[in-house]
């Protein structure tokens, strides 16, 4: 059917199935196991261009924008709609944008169509092969795929293929997703109509680009897990997961893709929209983290600021738990909004108590075994002067394993702070998550088995305090939600076998 091309680091040109290297430095990657606390998803960004300009800068500072979201690996394909069909130009590599790519790089970059990618993998699998887009040839051409999110039937539908004589070079489900629409594409009159009939066989979460030839297709997963939007600049078209990236390429939002919806831009028509995979708003089921922790809080998801939902979190964890106290801090980023909105009701003030160190992102050299505990202090140290001597109440998104907690207080009651009130963003978590975030079994989180009591006393806050369930609809304005993770109760059935070590985006 097609060839899967295997690209390792460097920049490669596609083209009738031969693979062309041309340039690029290999680089070094420390990475670091999995840390206490929730980690961000994968970013996805695609651009066209309809007057023919190069658009890998453009997607480049579309993906810092989103680097929040991933930063693990990083990588960028591009063609010329106007040169040889299906010759496409790859890069990618672990680490940071800033680190993967240079000027001389992005300069050789050329192509009026292109689709991005920053990953953060949710169970472990960071390696080369792993980092996204894929670009692959088959028979109708060549394809480059972005995607966001997890499938919960990866396995069956990956010893469905294998069995029919495919070969995979991933671990990763996107290049399950790759297959299908690929081979969708053979009994399809459209790559669109391709990714429609792949969308019928894959379950799960995702939010995807593809870039054909010709065309620039976004998808997203009929409960509308993770996000997706359009924008525009000019006569430039794009695709991104949050609405900030736009701002930073100077694009104006046009709307989110609708969950279940498949939107193909291309200069003949436009945007053009396929709604017949779309489900009832009531059984729409974003994930809630989007709005908690994972997107940057100046963007919009499905018209709701992130901005505002944290600070909603935060005034009604003053409404139901209050408490005296002399400060209000956030630990950074995510909690600094609720921090605010917690202040913002109860009248406290709110202080930073913390700075955090810019330049250590995911893959930096951890203290050894022995120094472990060091480790949380290398990326934030406590502020003596705004918590000495004062009742500190800490807002933070959540606790997972309560390791990064216990440090915090700690670090707090270091400095000097009397008293150390911890307030959390979210509720407890109690189940494990199967559709992105890497929630852990649920052996290894705090809350299970435990009461809140026994949990102060392990992180050993003065009080503590969670979001209470209920509250989570609220702080979204109704919106849909994905609660799973709270309640056990998932919109779809989860799969029999834990796949997050195994298939992840």
């Amino acid at each position: 059917m097609f060839c899967r091309v295997r690209q390792q680091d460097g920049i490669f040109a596609v083209c009738g199935g031969m693979l062309e290297r041309l340039d690029m430095t290999d680089k070094l990657n420390i990475c670091t196991e999995p840390e206490d606390g929730l980690h961000e998803e994968c970013g996805v960004f695609g651009v066209y261009d309809f007057d023919g300009g190069d658009v890998a800068s453009t997607i480049y500072y579309g993906l810092f924008a989103l680097q929040h979201r991933g930063q693990e690996s990083c990588g960028i394909a591009v063609s010329d709609t106007q040169g040889p069909k299906g010759k496409v130009l790859s890069a990618k590599d672990m680490g940071l944008l800033n680190e993967a790519f240079t000027p001389e790089i992005l300069e050789k970059l050329k192509g009026d169509i292109g689709v991005g990618h920053v990953r953060y993998s949710t169970a472990g699998s960071s390696t080369r092969e792993n980092a996204q887009p894929l670009v692959l040839n088959y028979v109708k051409g060549t394809l480059g795929l972005a995607h966001n999110g997890n499938l919960i039937n990866a396995p069956e539908l990956r010893r469905e293929l294998e069995y029919t004589g495919a070969i995979f070079q991933t671990t990763i489900d996107s290049e399950v997703i790759a297959y299908h629409i690929a081979r969708e594409r053979l009994k399809s009159k459209t790559v669109e109509e391709g990714v429609g009939r792949a969308m019928d066989k894959i379950k799960g979460a995702y939010s995807l680009i593809v870039m054909s030839p010709r065309k620039l297709i976004g998808a997203r997963d009929p409960f509308g897990f993770r996000p997706l939007c359009i924008g525009r600049r000019d006569n430039v078209y794009i695709l991104a997961s949050e609405t900030c990236a736009l701002d930073t390429v100077g694009a104006e939002f046009v709307r989110d893709v609708l969950p279940g919806e498949i939107v193909t831009i291309s200069p003949e028509y436009g945007i053009q929209s396929d709604t017949s995979r779309c489900i009832a708003k009531e059984k729409q089921a974003r994930c809630v983290f989007e709005y908690i922790y994972f997107a940057r809080p100046d963007s919009y998801i499905d018209g709701m600021s992130v901005y505002h939902s944290r600070i909603m979190a935060g005034k009604f964890l003053a409404i139901d738990s209050p408490v005296d106290a002399d400060v209000v801090v956030g630990v950074p980023e995510s909690g600094n909004c609720a921090a605010l909105g917690y202040s913002m009701q109860s009248g406290i003030p709110y202080g930073q108590a913390f700075v955090k160190n810019s330049y250590v992102g995911r893959t930096f050299i951890k203290p050894k075994q022995k120094n472990r505990e060091n480790s949380v202090q290398v990326k934030l140290t406590a502020l003596r002067e705004a918590v000495e001597g004062k009742r500190v109440i800490m807002i933070d998104d959540s606790i997972v394993r309560g390791t990064t907690s216990d440090r915090i207080v700690h670090m707090l009651r270091e400095a000097g702070a009397k008293e150390v009130h911890m307030r959390v963003s979210a509720p407890p978590f109690l189940w494990p998550c199967y559709f992105g975030t890497d929630i852990p079994a649920r052996d290894q989180l705090i809350a299970y088995n435990r009461s809140v009591e026994d949990i102060r006393k392990v992180i050993g806050a003065d009080t503590l305090a969670y979001l209470k369930e209920e509250r989570l609809t609220e702080m979204v304005d109704g919106l849909g939600i994905c609660k799973g993770c709270f309640t056990g109760h998932y919109p779809m059935t989860p799969p029999d076998e834990d796949i997050r070590g195994e298939f992840d985006a």
